[in-house]
């Protein structure tokens, strides 16, 4: 361990090499890898139409999943491609989706979250934005209350002006530039070359065209990463001061993601060095006035994350953490995932079985997860971990009539242990979590995870 990591991760060397294991990121649960393939599109549609009557808002999840270039790290589902014809059929297949999914929900369910992900959306020309974007507002209720969350993932190399303009006059006010390092031997190890003026001279631009909230994307455990490198980059991301940061751990699955084995194993840092890179991050965003936002998020303190944070109302799904504004998730396009009240549904990942389900029109659905109450039980257990972390033993007492200590007897023997370590504080009614297990978060909730064993090849490692 670097001689500085000692002095402000209170971690042993034998604790990190027994918490560095893979787990799920729980963006849900049950996590996706244990979602059942061959779903029915005809099952999920008898679904929606049986399913109770929700009410309130909605949210939407458009995949956008081409790219112009491959960045080595990614684990996204994309296409890298420069046939930009490519898109004409995607969204010719993508509003058949969206016409067959809003039959199911009524015009009074606002959407009130929207938000753009890839790949990268600003693949599409200015042309194709604006076609789905119609398309959208044509088959669901869009808003242009000033609450509203409507967010899209940009690639600053991607992007000028005009698309800029374009954004805020289709009703966007969020955006995230993926940003990754600042470093430029880290940027090309990833094959991704941005300089700090570019971006910079972008930041500007966005502040000038008025979006309600700008973030930004960044990856420690890089090749080429080091505790010198990360400060001189986290310089660089105060200085521009977006109003949120989520900062990732990079998973290495090359036996998953091809693009990966491009770059060279022996150049990313070990896990005692990414958890000094992690640290060093975490203090010069708190010592700039970011609160932090659960397991990987950061926010100034006036804005909406830390204030649900604050109200009790934060929420984490596939995008990373928001705010809770709907109870149902509607994902559209290659791969999405739909978020029910007892039920994920996702989209096929391969673009020609997607385009052969929507052309017999039928819905292109390839796996699916029924919850039982066990699963909402622990969903709602793992999520207050990973939102609030704490966990009051009687408000789930109370939520799901159960005697929490009873119910989870093995799982609080474990915790005891864990509190020895130092990850949390356990009384009798209640865990927290203390500076260590913030940063050992996944390990904390994969103790209230039934379906282990993992699937090895599917989950990255924790640190």
């Amino acid at each position: 361990m670097p001689a500085s990591a000692c002095s402000y991760f209170p971690a042993t060397h034998d604790l990190i090499k027994k918490y560095d294991v893979q787990s799920p990121r729980y963006t849900s649960y049950p996590p996706a890898n244990h979602f059942r393939d061959n779903a029915s599109p005809t099952e999920y549609q008898n679904y929606l139409n049986q399913r109770p009557t929700t009410v309130g808002p909605l949210s939407l999840y458009v995949h956008i999943p081409f790219c112009r270039d491959i960045c080595f790290y990614c684990a996204c589902n994309k296409i890298v491609t420069r046939d930009k014809n490519i898109a004409s059929r995607y969204l010719h297949s993508l509003e058949k989706e969206i016409k067959l999914k809003s039959l199911f929900f009524t015009e009074s369910r606002q959407v009130k979250q929207l938000h753009f992900g890839g790949g990268t959306p600003t693949f599409l020309n200015p042309a194709e934005l604006m076609r789905l974007m119609r398309m959208l507002a044509t088959h669901f209720q869009l808003v242009d209350y000033d609450s509203r969350e409507y967010s899209i993932e940009v690639d600053p190399r991607t992007i000028d002006e005009e698309v800029l303009a374009l954004l805020v006059g289709l009703g966007f006010n969020r955006i995230s530039l993926g940003i990754q390092d600042f470093d430029l031997q880290v940027q090309e190890a990833i094959n991704r070359v941005q300089s700090y003026e570019m971006v910079a001279g972008l930041v500007k631009s966005i502040k000038q065209h008025g979006f309600k909230s700008l973030s930004f994307d960044l990856i420690y455990g890089l090749p080429m990463q080091t505790e010198e490198s990360i400060v001189q980059t986290m310089d660089k991301v105060i200085k521009l001061s977006p109003d949120r940061v989520s900062v990732y751990n990079y998973a290495h699955m090359p036996a998953r993601f091809s693009s990966q084995r491009q770059m060279d194993r022996y150049l990313l840092p070990n896990a005692e060095t990414k958890l000094a890179l992690a640290q060093r991050i975490r203090q010069s965003l708190l010592g700039a006035g970011y609160q932090g936002i659960g397991m990987d998020h950061y926010a100034k303190t006036t804005d909406e994350l830390a204030l649900a944070l604050q109200q009790g109302t934060l929420q984490r799904n596939f995008q990373g953490y928001s705010t809770n504004m709907s109870l149902e998730t509607i994902g559209l396009g290659l791969s999405a995932i739909s978020t029910h009240a007892d039920r994920y549904t996702q989209n096929v990942h391969d673009l020609a079985r997607y385009h052969e389900l929507l052309g017999n029109d039928q819905m292109p659905i390839e796996k699916v997860c029924e919850l039982n109450r066990e699963d909402i039980l622990r969903r709602y257990v793992i999520m207050a971990l990973a939102c609030q972390m704490t966990l009051n033993f009687g408000e789930v007492n109370k939520r799901f009539n159960i005697d929490f200590v009873q119910h989870f007897k093995s799982e609080l023997v474990q915790m005891e242990q864990m509190e020895q370590e130092g990850l949390l504080d356990l009384s009798a009614d209640s865990i927290a979590l203390t500076e260590l297990g913030r940063q050992l978060l996944r390990n904390i909730c994969m103790v209230f995870d039934q379906y282990k064993p993992l699937d090895i090849a599917y989950c990255s490692k924790t640190i």
